[in-house]
């Protein structure tokens, strides 16, 4: 028979329950004003109560309060004013040369074959919003091919490796970019085995990594956690920010290093014009010589629910401010001289980072413990309550960077948001679709192709497979003079 545990002893498989709660476990929550956790301790059976102790055990008691009572005590505070970052910070589309176009591409694609480029996958979250069990990548948007996002920019990383090869020369097989994608409890397991009954795509199962976010307890508005059963406490993940500590705990930072990477490419899954590794971006980037870097777009309108890139006091750090934080009489401001938003420079999760920037952003972030607090309805033992999850942002790393850079890129090619469920007024599935579609078709046309429809053309498409154009680049061949019937795919 083993020694008795906290919660009591197991004989024959048997767990034997105790009268009373652990008391060094019950100091430790009094300490932090959680003793609540265990209020329904006499009505648990032995299993829940061990449930109970273990869930417990499992969170680290004093980071937890330290994160809770600093992002309590921040709420409401008045922040430094904010300053729009000017046009002349930002390198606009309509001020970049064919030029420097070309010479950022051939940069990057140098980059990419010399082995030094990573891509990050932003995969985590609980994926409520799009009314799917499965992780936001599983899904498939109606598109004429049936794929899903993951098989999408999976195939965007084959065909650019193959790009990079081409331009330097280089065997396809020396070319590779490793994937390192961050899931989260919720996802983590469904993504994993996507990824394996798929066979990676047609990448190398070795050049893909999956590590898990991590979680933090709900709390209500008074900082108490909330109990979604009796025996375990309601957590959330700690939103895309929790990279940084996850990539440090993970030991993927060295595992990054040892493989000679420097840059990292860094995006959220739920984009289907996501550009994977974008040669022109990386070129910028490096040739830039900057710790950080964000494709950004102009905001369409002042009430766009996106958070923008400002600067905190004269001069201040850049940073992104959260649309439902954002004055609206700032959000409708206009400049006098150009006629356009005051904040116009929409954050559309589309980042470059050097791995150098990485490692103090680890460490920086870990010692900071305010976080954002988002009222949402929690489960509960109570039923579905009012509760705080405490998150934190990948756009929180740009204050620390000593230099940065912004890089416009136009809504049209690459950003379609794929948020919220199909008969939501915006960002859905077929929102998404309709953008890839209308972009793939004016590729075509632009190679010499013609399109057939039997439907209204601004309802419909061709699809262009990755496999075949990474931008829309190398189509001639394969469209002059020919025609298609919309909506199809267009593949080798």
């Amino acid at each position: 028979m083993r020694e008795p545990s906290s919660v009591g002893f197991e004989a024959n498989g048997v767990v034997s329950p105790t009268p009373i709660p652990p008391q060094p476990l019950l100091e430790r929550l009094k300490d932090y004003g959680q003793e609540d956790a265990f209020a329904l301790w006499d009505e648990l059976t032995p299993d829940e109560r061990h449930s109970l102790v273990k869930d417990i055990e499992s969170l680290d008691l004093s980071r937890i309060d330290r994160i809770i009572r600093c992002s309590l005590r921040s709420q409401g505070l008045p922040t430094a004013a904010i300053e729009p970052v000017p046009e002349s910070s930002v390198s606009t589309v309509e001020d970049r040369t064919q030029e420097e176009r070309e010479r950022w591409w051939k940069m990057g694609l140098k980059a990419i074959s010399d082995c030094k480029v990573a891509v990050l996958l932003l995969s985590g979250g609980q994926g409520t919003r799009l009314g799917s069990a499965d992780p936001k990548g599983c899904f498939n948007i109606g598109l004429p091919s049936g794929k899903s996002l993951f098989q999408l920019q999976a195939e965007k990383i084959l065909c650019v490796q193959r790009l990079a090869a081409q331009a330097n020369e280089s065997s396809a097989s020396s070319v590779q970019i490793h994937w390192y994608i961050m899931t989260s409890p919720f996802t983590d397991e469904a993504t994993r085995k996507f990824f394996e009954s798929h066979k990676y795509f047609g990448l190398e199962a070795e050049q893909v990594t999956f590590f898990q976010q991590g979680t933090i307890p709900c709390v209500s508005k008074d900082g108490r956690f909330i109990m979604e059963t009796p025996y375990r406490v309601a957590k959330s993940p700690d939103g895309n920010g929790g990279v940084y500590s996850a990539l440090k705990y993970s030991k993927l930072l060295e595992d990054m290093a040892s493989k000679g990477i420097k840059y990292i490419d860094c995006y959220g899954v739920d984009n289907a014009l996501v550009r994977v590794a974008d040669p022109t971006f990386i070129g910028y980037f490096i040739d830039k010589g900057v710790a950080a870097a964000a494709k950004v777009v102009r905001k369409a309108y002042p009430q766009e629910k996106v958070g923008v890139f400002v600067r905190r006091g004269k001069g201040g750090p850049l940073t992104v401010v959260e649309y439902s934080e954002l004055d609206p009489s700032l959000a409708s401001a206009v400049n006098q001289a150009t006629g356009r938003l005051r904040f116009c420079w929409s954050n559309v999760c589309l980042h470059m980072f050097t791995l150098d920037f990485l490692n103090q952003v680890a460490n920086g972030l870990e010692k900071d413990s305010v976080y954002h607090l988002a009222e949402k309805k929690i489960p509960s033992i109570h039923g579905y309550t009012t509760g705080l999850k405490l998150e934190q942002f990948i756009f929180d790393a740009f204050p620390y960077a000593p230099t940065t850079a912004l890089f416009e890129v136009l809504r049209e090619e690459e950003f379609a948001p794929v948020k919220n469920a199909n008969g939501s007024n915006y960002d859905t599935p077929d929102s998404a679709k309709l953008l890839v579609l209308r972009l793939h078709t004016r590729w075509v046309v632009a190679a010499g192709g013609f399109l057939t429809h039997s439907v209204p053309l601004y309802a419909t498409g061709v699809e262009v497979s990755p496999l075949c154009s990474y931008a829309g680049e190398n189509l001639e061949p394969i469209c002059r003079g020919r025609t298609f019937h919309a909506p199809c795919e267009i593949t080798f």
